[in-house]
């Protein structure tokens, strides 16, 4: 089972609301999970989908987990930042 944890925080970085998104699926590749992933989350959090810059890519790729702030967005948030974060891969 893959399972990508995304949540979303305020400037005090208190956490405002966070979901689990589970993807089963043996066909779909680890890249294209994450993506299904953040597209299911930012529709239950009712947001734009991020836009992936390169050090959110290099962030990403080491650890496993990325930050999205206001640049990452096209319309203006009302939160600090979207974290996401692997927790589990098959």
């Amino acid at each position: 089972m893959f399972r990508l944890w995304c949540k979303l925080f305020d400037d005090s970085r208190h956490l405002l609301k966070d979901t689990v998104i589970e993807n089963g699926d043996p066909a779909l590749n680890r890249t294209r999970k994450i993506f299904d992933g953040i597209r299911s989350a930012c529709y239950e959090f009712d947001l734009g989908e991020p836009i992936w810059l390169d050090a959110n890519i290099e962030a990403f790729r080491r650890h496993s987990k990325v930050r999205f702030n206001q640049d990452n967005f096209i319309e203006p948030i009302n939160f600090s930042f979207l974290e996401i974060e692997v927790i589990e891969e098959d």
